[in-house]
């Protein structure tokens, strides 16, 4: 029967100068209460789409929906362009080494409006955008 060693960390340990516990229930209290004091909160819309232009075309009517109702925006701030590579055989039984290859590319965009009133989210929920235009909207 193996024994194993036990070690104890004596009781009387304090933190580092600075830096002291909390427990987790003052800490959720404090974050509930920074929110309620005004913290900034702001509406994050992912907007993707398979041809850029259509993608800018509806970032730019959502932009103009947002700034008429006089909401601050930070963005469109263009995500990395999401790429699927397909590779299919020509042929189905004699010519294995002669293949096609395809791509479908998902640009991607990011906008940021800070404090919408609720306006602008009316507005924004309203609004119809092309066929092709993928939206998600998150308020954090």
């Amino acid at each position: 029967m193996a024994t194993t060693k036990e070690t104890k960390k004596p009781a009387h340990v304090a933190m580092p100068a600075g830096r002291q516990a909390k427990p987790a229930a003052e800490k959720s209290a404090r974050s509930r209460k920074a929110k309620i004091d005004g913290e900034v909160s702001h509406l994050r819309i992912r907007v993707r789409a398979y041809e850029h232009k259509i993608l800018d075309a509806s970032l730019r009517q959502i932009m103009d929906t947002a700034a008429r109702y006089d909401a601050v925006i930070h963005g469109p701030v263009p995500l990395p362009t999401e790429i699927k590579k397909y590779t299919v055989n020509r042929s189905s039984f004699i010519d294995k080494n002669s293949r096609e290859q395809f791509e479908m590319r998902v640009h991607k965009r990011l906008v940021d409006i800070i404090n919408p009133n609720p306006k602008v989210i009316e507005a924004l929920t309203n609004m119809s955008l092309p066929s092709g235009v993928n939206i998600d909207v998150k308020m954090m």
